[in-house]
């Protein structure tokens, strides 16, 4: 954390454009309100003041938990501004972010890009540059156009060294549409840095449905299990759901599917939520020979209702025996029924460990796997 920087995040409008019957900021995204993953992108970076309006001030402390200091925002952005800046007045800032609560995929490479171009400028700010052609128009119809060159569509956080936007805010007018026209009003000097098509702002009911394709591609979870049982009298196996002939069975509370137990910890553990004692605990005597499919169903529901979709499972079963060669597609399409998802996203292997250890000395068997989870 930089002692000299702030983060200002304002987020006291109403956002009613953006449909949903609350404000935008407050409306879940990727399962999170817009404004946590907002705040969680500049945690840890510098001290943060989140702007916010006053009807929201206690779900905005249930949100922050300690991570910033709250400001009543004002009747606009810059008002909101203005009474952040004086709440960080004296705190011994020297740089200050000012970053819109409703972008809340602004990535750290941006961030950095606009920190940095703080050494050399009083002021920073993310920008693309305008591709498309520009109309006037009126009443449905083009009435003009106008040249795109030179011409850029803004972005925040935009940086200032904090004194001078300090001075510019209070001696502007009000009515600015962002801080670099407050900047530029007083004088200033402010870089361009390079923006990022996925850093939108929230405005319209659309806007939502493209940001959750966006996070959908980048928020990517995975898990890894790991589980052993041994081997004890009977005449088969159960691994990812198939009967394997065998002259022994494996000893367990469940069916003691070490293969499918060792798949639905990595689910769990892709999702952060513990293995499968803490779901089924093995005290629990209703458990007591389950087939394993629950455990995995059950992973795999868990998954769907946090929002995010198996993108791909590996598992590996270490024994010298039974054979799994002959098996593994039987395997694959088990699991791939129980998951709901196509037989391709599975993979089933196996693997001895050259007669060492307790899985070479055919005391049991142990199986290792990897969860990939992507938002759905």
């Amino acid at each position: 954390m930089r002692d000299d920087l702030a983060i200002i995040i304002v987020a006291a409008g109403r956002g009613t454009r953006a449909g949903g019957g609350e404000p935008k900021q407050w409306r879940a995204l990727g399962g999170m309100a817009v404004l946590e993953r907002t705040l969680a992108a500049f945690v840890g970076l510098g001290r943060i003041c989140l702007a916010v309006h006053p009807d929201d001030m206690g779900r905005a402390l249930d949100l922050v938990r300690g991570r910033a200091v709250l400001v009543a925002g004002g009747a606009s952005r810059d008002a909101s501004v203005r009474a952040a800046l004086a709440c960080l007045e004296g705190s011994g800032v020297g740089r200050v972010l000012i970053h819109d609560g409703a972008r809340p995929l602004v990535s750290p490479a941006l961030i950095g890009r606009v920190v940095a171009a703080l050494d050399g400028h009083e002021g920073a700010a993310p920008a693309l540059a305008v591709s498309d052609a520009l109309w006037e128009g009126a009443e449905g119809r083009v009435t003009g156009a106008r040249p795109r060159e030179g011409l850029f569509r803004a972005q925040t956080p935009q940086g200032f060294r904090f004194p001078a936007i300090l001075q510019a805010h209070r001696a502007h007018p009000g009515g600015a549409a962002d801080d670099v026209e407050v900047a530029l009003a007083a004088g200033l000097d402010v870089a361009i840095v390079e923006g990022e098509e996925e850093n939108i702002k929230l405005t319209w009911p659309g806007d939502f449905d493209r940001a959750e394709r966006i996070i959908g591609m980048t928020d990517l979870r995975l898990g890894n299990g790991y589980d052993v049982h041994a081997f004890c009298e009977g005449d088969h196996v159960t691994l990812c759901g198939v009967k394997v002939a065998h002259d022994r069975g494996l000893l367990g509370h469940s069916d003691a599917d070490v293969a499918m137990h060792a798949l639905t910890d990595a689910i769990y553990g892709a999702l952060a939520e513990g293995d499968i004692g803490r779901h089924f605990p093995p005290s629990d005597p209703q458990w007591k020979g389950a087939a394993s499919e629950i455990f995995l169903a059950h992973a795999a529901g868990l998954a769907r209702a946090q929002g995010y979709r198996l993108a791909n499972a590996d598992l590996t079963i270490v024994c010298e025996r039974p054979k799994i060669g002959p098996h593994a597609q039987a395997m694959q399409a088990e699991l791939a029924r129980i998951l709901g998802v196509e037989a391709g996203r599975i993979s089933v292997k196996a693997t001895t460990s050259e007669r060492l250890g307790f899985t070479g000395r055919e005391e049991g068997i142990a199986a290792l796997a990897t969860a990939a989870l992507v938002r759905a």
